[in-house]
């Protein structure tokens, strides 16, 4: 997928909006470069990965920050316990099909947003798992996974072909006020 495509993917999300953002799971970074580009003046991204690696390799590719937005490295696993500001949005593209049980992890993930908060999650849009897609996230799951996790206002906002998974989405759904 390239740079462009990702930024497709997520802008009808995320276009016009601003503020305190984290990428859980950024890896080395291929969407949080396109959600930076996509958030208004003074926003900011805390990128979370385990692998201190891929975050180094951020640097390499993208300079340190992302267009005009800060950024913030956090070496860590975001299913655990992390030091995050309250965010206004979370972005998490191909980091959930990981987690074996994501109501937990959705449901630890979205204390850290601020009422009203939009998590923006990017998947395949597939029922069997695989190795790089050990537990899948089909669309057609996720409003009983916001649901289970007290999130609300669950939609589909985009999706593109995958020439290995059949389609891609981009969903997003928001904490409660």
């Amino acid at each position: 997928m390239t740079a462009a495509e990702r930024k497709a993917l997520i802008t009808d999300a995320v276009q016009g909006t601003h503020g305190t953002w984290a990428d859980l799971g950024a890896g080395e970074g291929a969407f949080s470069a396109a959600l930076a580009s996509l958030l208004g003046p003074g926003s900011r991204i805390y990128v979370v990965d385990r692998d201190v690696q891929a975050l180094r390799a951020q640097d390499r590719a993208f300079g340190g920050d992302f267009a005009d937005c800060p950024v913030v490295k956090v070496e860590g696993d975001f299913t655990a316990a992390l030091s995050l500001p309250p965010l206004d949005g979370i972005l998490m593209a191909n980091s959930l099909h990981y987690q074996a049980d994501p109501c937990a992890v959705l449901s630890h993930v979205s204390r850290w947003l601020l009422p009203g908060g939009m998590l923006l999650i990017v998947e395949y849009d597939v029922t069997s798992g695989n190795p790089w897609v050990p537990y899948p996230v089909p669309a057609a799951r996720l409003p009983a996974l916001a649901e289970c996790a007290g999130l609300t206002g669950f939609r589909i906002v985009a999706s593109v072909p995958s020439r290995f998974h059949r389609r891609m989405y981009a969903a997003t759904c928001r904490k409660r006020d």
